[in-house]
């Protein structure tokens, strides 16, 4: 509330708000395409302005940047909100940015954060200004631009990627905060004990703004000491982390990189790999079935008949979760992973399938050969179904040798071709022998 009788009280702002740069000099992470002599860093210091497209994860500094480019080439800077905002909206940050560089003869910054959140027809009412000079345009994204945006938008503007701060960077931007003494914490002299600032710039995760908010509330679990400055404990601090939740997002690219790198971890035989994105997803809140419905179709394209028991331990562990619940549930879809992961790996049946369904889609619809037709009625019988077929049972072996079971005109096709690993090695073996009886036999089905 304001005192009535003197100034009002300050607006309370967050620490993460109150630390962030203004200038390069001062800006954390990014050094790829902000250290010395790097051609974003140059064209922002010389003024050469272009419309530009920042993609990162959360509080890795896009925001940040836009502002500094702004300050540091004396632009005008706008913002807008795609969560927030509408066709409306883009309509009269234009008409403000038309007026503000007719009456001031100024550069005008329009920033768009969550630009991915605008539909396309939303995006397509940029163009005409930023192809006009209206405004330079900077977008600010969660999600992969080739995805989300149009290829329009992207045609007119250059994609930065943005990466997570290091577990260095962000003890950086904490102890940034804590020598600041006019915005930041540098008043409190606060001290960490031994490990506590690297573990809270570890749960940070990359993200700056998380840093902050976690050594903000970290801060008020400060222990004065005789000295007159504040130390923040390991035993203080494991109270702020805990239920820290992890970084993921259940529709965005996070969620498919880990999906993919748990994927490839598995195909390329790597049970440690497997098994720690896997506990990545879990603790980032991913349903455990999820992984379970993966195990299932990895089990059938990348270890298909190499080891047949995969699809039985995915299910098994699938079925097992719905069983017992979360807690031994996750356990053995986690088992199931290091299972898959340790199997031997074909891909055989994957790719036979593949190009069998192709073939299929592509060849006219071959007649199912006379000698494969079964024969229910005498009219059928007539007509030839099922005449000179041979019972594999009452041949040598078991097996007909000679005998074609694909139509006449794509009678020497190979679809499925065992590798040599696993079970599939005796598959093969087998097929092999087969292959040679085929060859001597003197019944054969097509000459």
């Amino acid at each position: 509330m304001d005192d009535l009788f003197g100034a009002p009280s300050p607006v309370y702002q967050p620490l993460a708000a109150k630390m962030r740069p203004t200038t390069l000099a001062n800006y954390i992470g990014q050094s790829h395409l902000l250290g010395e002599g790097k051609p974003l860093r140059a064209a922002i210091e010389q003024g050469m302005l272009h419309s530009m497209i920042l993609w990162g994860p959360p509080g890795v500094g896009k925001t940040t940047l836009a502002k500094i480019v702004a300050n540091t080439c004396d632009a005008h800077f706008m913002t807008i909100s795609a969560v927030l905002s509408g066709v409306k909206d883009i309509r009269a940050a234009v008409d403000e940015a038309k007026q503000i560089a007719v009456s001031r003869q100024q550069k005008v910054i329009l920033f768009v954060d969550e630009v991915h959140r605008f539909n396309k027809s939303q995006q397509d009412a940029f163009l005409p200004y930023i192809e006009d000079g209206t405004f330079l345009f900077i977008g600010a994204t969660t999600e992969n631009p080739s995805f989300e945006l149009n290829n329009a938008l992207l045609s007119r503007a250059r994609v930065y990627l943005l990466k997570n701060l290091t577990t260095e960077e962000t003890q950086a931007v904490i102890n940034q905060a804590l020598k600041d003494e006019a915005q930041g914490l540098g008043k409190r002299h606060l001290t960490f004990e031994e490990g506590a600032l690297a573990q809270l710039a570890l749960a940070a995760d990359g993200d700056a703004r998380r840093a902050l908010n976690l050594l903000e509330i970290a801060a008020d679990f400060a222990e004065k000491q005789e000295d007159g400055s504040e130390a923040i404990r390991l035993s203080a601090l494991s109270q702020v982390l805990a239920g820290n939740v992890r970084r993921y997002d259940k529709q965005g690219d996070l969620f498919y990189d880990m999906i993919s790198a748990f994927h490839k971890s598995v195909r390329g035989s790597s049970p440690d790999g497997a098994l720690y994105w896997c506990c990545r997803m879990l603790e980032g809140g991913c349903d455990p079935l999820y992984i379970a419905r993966r195990l299932v179709a990895i089990a059938s394209e990348d270890i298909g008949n190499a080891d047949p028991r995969a699809m039985q331990v995915a299910l098994s562990a699938w079925d097992a979760f719905e069983r017992v619940g979360p807690a031994e549930g996750e356990r053995a879809i986690a088992q199931a992973a290091v299972y898959c992961a340790s199997a031997p790996k074909s891909n055989a049946l994957y790719m036979a399938y593949n190009q069998c369904r192709s073939d299929v889609r592509q060849d006219p619809d071959f007649e199912v050969p006379v000698h494969l037709r079964n024969a229910p009625t005498s009219l059928m019988k007539d007509l030839g179904y099922g005449a000179e077929y041979r019972y594999a049972h009452n041949e040598p072996n078991a097996y007909a040798a000679g005998e074609v079971y694909l139509p006449e005109e794509i009678a020497q096709r190979r679809y499925y071709q065992p590798s040599d690993r696993g079970l599939e090695s005796k598959i093969r073996a087998k097929f092999e022998k087969l292959n040679e009886l085929d060859q001597a036999s003197p019944q054969k089905r097509y000459t």
